[in-house]
């Protein structure tokens, strides 16, 4: 397995943003797509964005539409998730992952690595 490190995460009032930034540790590792999620207290994981590293194609869940982007740097090797217009709602562990495949982006059994995460808070 490859280590994914995240970094980026903070504490923001609404209505601000974030920027995180994941990048493998260590040796350099083959994906076809990258993906990010969350998980807040008591809730389940749930699907934020991903991308596909060969064509840039982008997936969004619903909540985020419209103030997520995501984005990779083939150079750095790193994917990016830009966050505006950020909601207490919003306020999760996020983790990037990893995943061989182009489909199905949106469920977690789609990727083999994992972040440990980092912390997003937003507060009122």
């Amino acid at each position: 397995q490859v280590q994914l490190v995240e970094s980026g995460g903070g504490l923001v009032q609404a209505g601000g943003s974030l920027r995180l930034s994941c990048a493998p540790s260590g040796r350099t590792f083959s994906r076809n797509a990258m993906g990010w999620f969350r998980q807040a207290p008591g809730k389940d994981r749930e699907f934020v964005a991903a991308i596909v590293w060969s064509d840039g194609r982008t997936y969004f869940a619903d909540s985020v539409k419209g103030r997520f982007t995501i984005s990779r740097d083939n150079a750095k090797n790193t994917v990016y998730l830009q966050m505006n217009t950020l909601k207490p709602e919003d306020t999760a562990v996020y983790s990037c992952s990893a995943s061989f495949r182009t489909t199905y982006l949106s469920s977690v059994a789609s990727y083999s690595d994992w972040g440990q995460g980092t912390q997003v808070t937003v507060s009122s």
